[in-house]
């Protein structure tokens, strides 16, 4: 009997497996695209082929490939060439970026900027602000959480805002005294036409409305969009992801990834959602059924539902079970009503369809785990980790709700206010003082028994894992009313790897470093276990491997 011999093998390495059964290890033998043995450097040596790569780690951390479970990847891919304003704040140094960004795309149909702060001019902003800053033509920035946007008058009035214009429930473009729109733009079906503007509607229909592009694309359209995903997901490989879970998504945007799994340039494996949107009906699901059916292999999936329950806490559009602070009678308004989402969630169940669903406030992820345990009622139990995306307030009394119904908590350390790159205001003040110990409470929810995926909801954030893990090992309570919610950095990094496979069904295949598993691996400059908490994101991803495959690789490796 011939004994396998691997191709290539890294060696030299501190290997954190997050297999229970050998949590570390020295080397690791790969064998086309799974592993062929963890363990020791001098057993791992003797599996190799003559003529085997061999990869020398130098003594720094080896971990499963990254799972980034809450991401947009079609969205992500087209801002990288958007202006960045992150950290910009101030009239003044708003009107420098816009100018210098304008200067170098004097041809853009309409300029866009991200991750604009809400309290960037230190109030709301108008479209007479944006027209100070860019008078002459189409300017918009939208908020770091994307369900806000800000437009100065030459793109309300392109866009055909300028007047208002009827939406659907849970949207809004904010009117003036003198009866124009404002300027400020809620939720996506408000700022869809501005992202029209600049020539993204089809990069933005898998999150705006879910359908498909009318008309088809032609040829060279398809071309162009298949080269954003491409430098979305090169912008991924670069630290450290083998996996991506988008939470956009539309029958085209697989079929786009397909296109470029068959030009060979698909360095990673996509999941992809069907987006049911609440103005759709439930006869919809049928698509989702047929995107299971037509994409369910190691690396292009759909298999499930992604819907939103309600928007954001910095815009008040989060559903709450309590008033908001100062706004007396308003708690948000839930973008399903619990009958619907009840029905939704039970046939959706039914089909074999797993469901995501975005619900910040607590109000929300009460309603959401109430139509789980009515689809569990109905269909009888089965093994579906339904998903809550975000959970960024909950009531204490749900905690155990998510074990009960073996929920998967998918949440973002990069988004807790004043841990990474987000203020902590209005935030705080919108949850109100009493509420702050029932924020973004992870370690909490994992000790009640909830199944845990930590991700960045890259662009929302930056989708550095590195930083990401920083942020939820160095994240400090508000104040001495709130417990620490720390997880220790192997249980961080579970849920970036193991939790994440957990999450899609996968843990038989991937998000450890065992025998027989996929071959996907990170591997970094140095040892995470042996640096400062608050050093971990000065770390860097040398190698990325995927399938076996080396998808990068930087410049000191």
């Amino acid at each position: 009997m011939t004994t396998a011999r691997a191709d290539t093998v890294i060696i030299n390495a501190r290997v954190l497996t997050m297999d229970p059964r050998q949590p570390e290890a020295e080397a690791i033998a790969i064998a086309g695209a799974r592993i062929l043995a963890v363990g020791p450097r001098a057993e791992i040596a003797a599996r190799a082929a003559p003529g085997a790569s061999e990869i020398d780690a130098r003594g720094a951390t080896v971990l499963p490939g990254f799972i980034e479970s809450h991401m947009h990847l079609f969205p992500g891919g087209a801002e990288l060439a958007h202006l960045q304003l992150l950290g910009v704040s101030g009239a003044e140094a708003l009107a420098a970026a816009v100018r210098d960004y304008a200067a170098t795309h004097p041809d853009a149909p309409m300029l866009m900027a991200q991750g604009a702060d809400y309290e960037m001019l230190g109030r709301p902003a108008t479209r007479h602000d944006l027209d100070a800053v860019c008078p002459d033509r189409p300017f918009a920035m939208f908020a770091a959480d994307h369900h806000t946007a800000w437009a100065n008058t030459a793109a309300l009035r392109a866009a055909g805002l300028l007047e208002g214009r009827t939406l659907g429930h849970g949207n809004e473009i904010v009117m003036g005294d003198d009866g124009l729109a404002a300027g400020e733009l809620r939720e996506f079906e408000a700022f869809a036409p501005i992202q029209a503007l600049g020539g993204e509607e089809r990069v933005t229909l898998g999150l705006s409305t879910g359908t498909e592009p009318d008309p088809a694309p032609g040829p060279a359209e398809r071309a162009r969009d298949r080269e954003i995903l491409a430098r979305g997901i090169a912008h991924c490989t670069r630290h450290g992801f083998t996996s991506l879970v988008t939470m956009d998504g539309n029958r085209y945007t697989l079929e786009l990834l397909d296109e470029l799994r068959a030009e060979g340039r698909l360095d990673a494996r996509v999941r992809v959602p069907f987006h049911l949107r609440n103005f759709r009906e439930i006869g919809a699901l049928e698509q989702a059924s047929e995107m299971h059916r037509d994409f369910a292999d190691d690396w292009l999936a759909s298999g499930f539902v992604k819907l939103f329950m309600d928007g954001v806490i910095d815009s008040g559009t989060a559903v709450m079970e309590q008033d908001y602070p100062g706004r007396p009678g308003w708690r948000g308004e839930p973008l399903f009503d619990p009958e619907r989402f009840a029905a939704i969630a039970t046939e959706a169940d039914r089909r074999g369809l797993q469901i995501a669903v975005h619900a910040i406030g607590d109000g929300a992820v009460r309603r959401v785990l109430d139509g789980y345990e009515a689809a569990r009622a109905a269909n009888g139990a089965r093994d579906s980790r339904h998903r809550i995306e975000h959970i960024e307030l909950i009531r204490r009394a749900d905690m155990p709700r998510f074990a009960d119904l073996g929920v998967v908590a998918s949440m973002q350390p990069c988004h807790v206010p004043g841990a990474m790159d987000f203020p902590t205001e209005p935030a705080l003040s919108m949850i109100g003082r009493e509420r702050r110990r029932d924020f973004f409470a992870w370690r909490e929810l994992r000790d009640a028994g909830a199944p845990l995926a930590f991700a960045s909801d890259w662009p929302v954030a930056d989708i550095c894992p590195l930083r990401g893990i920083q942020a939820a090992m160095t994240r400090a309570p508000y104040d001495a009313s709130c417990p620490d919610q720390r997880l220790t950095l192997r249980e961080v990094l579970a849920a970036y790897t193991a939790g994440g496979a957990h999450a899609e069904h996968r843990e038989h295949a991937k998000g450890m470093l065992r025998a027989g598993y996929l071959a996907d691996i990170v591997i970094l400059d140095g040892d995470i276990e042996a640096v400062p908490n608050e050093a971990i994101a000065g770390l860097c991803v040398a190698w990325t491997i995927c399938g076996g495959r080396i998808t990068h690789a930087s410049a000191k490796s």
